[in-house]
Formats: C-alpha cells, sequence, structure tokens
C-alpha cells in the first residue's frame, strides 16, 4: 500500500485482559488502521508509542507478525477458561494488510482449534474470506461478526471512512454471513450528531441491515477524547465548517450531551420496532446443544 509505513513486531502476549466493557478480553492483530475513520476512538492508542494518532494514524502500522502462534499458546494454558475473546477492539482486523498476513485468520483457526468463542467487529468486507472458520469456530464454541456501517450515504461514507468499502459492499457481506448461518450483527456506530443521526438515516441503517440478515443492530453515539477530537474537528473544517461551533459548544468534555444522546437513542429504538429481525437459521453451537440435553 503507498504511503503505508508497516512495521513488523513480535508480540510477547495477544490476549488482553480488559476493565469496564462488556467483554473481558481482547486481541487485536494490528496497531494503526489503514481504515482512516475520522472519528476513531483507537487514535489514541498510537500516542502510547509516541506516534501522531491524527496524521499517522493510518500510514504507520505495526504488524504482530507471531500473533497466531502466541494466542495457540496462551489457549493451551491450563488457567484459560474459553472466555469470549472480542477481535478488533482498537484496529480493524480486516484492513487491507490482512490480505497479506492472514493474522485473523490464524488467530480464528487458533480460536476453533481450542474451541474458545470469539467476537469480532470490523468495516471491511474481507471477513467473509473466512466464513469457513467463522462457520467452524461457531460450530464448536461460537462467534459473532458485527460489520459496522454508519450511513447508507455513500458520498458521505467516503468523507467519514475515506479508505473503507462503500456500504453496500458491507452490506452484502452482511448478508453473506448470514447466509453462511453466520451470527451476524451491525453497529451503526458511531453515529455523528447533525450529520448521520437523522430519522430516515437512522431508518435506513437498520432497514438495510435487516433485509440483509443482521441478527441485531447496535449503536453508540459519537464521543471525542483528545485525539479523536483532533481528527474530528479537522475533518469538520474540510467538509463541515458550518457545524464547527456548535460542535463546540456541545462537546465541551467526551460525550455528547444526554439530550442528543437520548434522542439518537430513541431513533434506534423506532427503527429497530419498524424493522425486526428475519428469522434466519444460524449455526448453533454443539457446546450449546449439549448443555441444553443435559
Amino acid at each position: 500500500m503507498r504511503g503505508v509505513e508497516v512495521v513488523e513486531q513480535h508480540a510477547k502476549s495477544v490476549i488482553n485482559a480488559v476493565a469496564g466493557m462488556p467483554f473481558s478480553w481482547s486481541i487485536n492483530p494490528y496497531r494503526g488502521c489503514y481504515h482512516q475513520c475520522r472519528f476513531c476512538y483507537a487514535r489514541r492508542t498510537h500516542t502510547y508509542l509516541e506516534e501522531d494518532g491524527v496524521n499517522n494514524w493510518g500510514s504507520k502500522i505495526y504488524v504482530k507478525v507471531n500473533a497466531a502462534a502466541v494466542v495457540r499458546t496462551e489457549l493451551a494454558k491450563r488457567s484459560w477458561k474459553r472466555e469470549p475473546v472480542a477481535i478488533g477492539t482498537v484496529t480493524d482486523p480486516y484492513q487491507p494488510l490482512e490480505g497479506r498476513y492472514r493474522i485473523t485468520r490464524g488467530i480464528l483457526e487458533a480460536m476453533r482449534d481450542y474451541q474458545s468463542p470469539a467476537n469480532l467487529i470490523t468495516r471491511s468486507p474481507l471477513v467473509v474470506r473466512d466464513i469457513d472458520v467463522l462457520q467452524a469456530l461457531a460450530r464448536v464454541a461460537s462467534t459473532h461478526v458485527s460489520i459496522s456501517i454508519s450511513t447508507l450515504d455513500e458520498q458521505l461514507a467516503r468523507e467519514i471512512e475515506p479508505t473503507v468499502a462503500p456500504p453496500r459492499q458491507r452490506l452484502r457481506a452482511v448478508r453473506m454471513l448470514a447466509d453462511a448461518g453466520i451470527h451476524v450483527n451491525v453497529a451503526l456506530a458511531p453515529v455523528l450528531p447533525h450529520i448521520t443521526d437523522t430519522a430516515a438515516s437512522i431508518d435506513a441503517v437498520v432497514r438495510a441491515a435487516r433485509d440483509a440478515g443482521a441478527a441485531k443492530v447496535w449503536h453508540n453515539t459519537l464521543y471525542l477524547h483528545d485525539i479523536t477530537r483532533d481528527s474530528f474537528f479537522a475533518y469538520l473544517r474540510e467538509y463541515k465548517p458550518e457545524l464547527i461551533a456548535q460542535y463546540a459548544r456541545e462537546y465541551r468534555g467526551t460525550y455528547a450531551p444526554r439530550a442528543i444522546a437520548d434522542r439518537i437513542d430513541t431513533e434506534v429504538d423506532a427503527a429497530l420496532a419498524q424493522h425486526p429481525a428475519r428469522s434466519i437459521e444460524r449455526i448453533r453451537s454443539q457446546a450449546v446443544v449439549q448443555l441444553s440435553l443435559i
């Protein structure tokens, strides 16, 4: 990829303990992300290595080349309790480099072999490459895939997610995963106040997600810590200068005002009520089946 510096690393550990989140463990095969989303909260992780999280987030990417082997070692420990692991919490596990390195696939193969559940989040349709491994993992443990889609407006999507596949391609991936029996969700995330938060925009994403076979549609509202704030305000200066003053007033802290978040929650709830999930046959874990027979 032109303009991208790739740094190969050998990680000492890969499965990380997580506090204060709905999951207890995470894996991130890469640091940095070619998907240079203007709103990405993970940009701040670059600063841990004294890197520029605004300008270098997508141009300098660290690759944990031994991640799959390390995961196998960690899963083999007697202390591992086969708890669910979230893959891709601060990087996209299916960014373009995955096509070359296949690290995420190797990790999923390890999770399958050790019958340990894993959940993925991505913005990339490349995930369909690994349908076979995801099906196998779903049978022996469990797996959920969340595909992020913030808007169906392709021009707007290109502005806020400059290097991500168009929404229609991601919806095609949702459909392929659902047709393969994979539990696939759509993350309407983040919802951007005054940009993607209209009732029509939210309804369009929810309707398309349900039509494609998404089991769930979940969402969150944009939040801005220091590095992401710099990135997002740079986007506003380039594309939405009329919103700068409003965002400066409303985002005095990290989170949107409660009134805005509540309104967005209401709009999403209304869309979900209007477009219920379709009945789709999904792979059921053998472990779950065995427990139900006891």
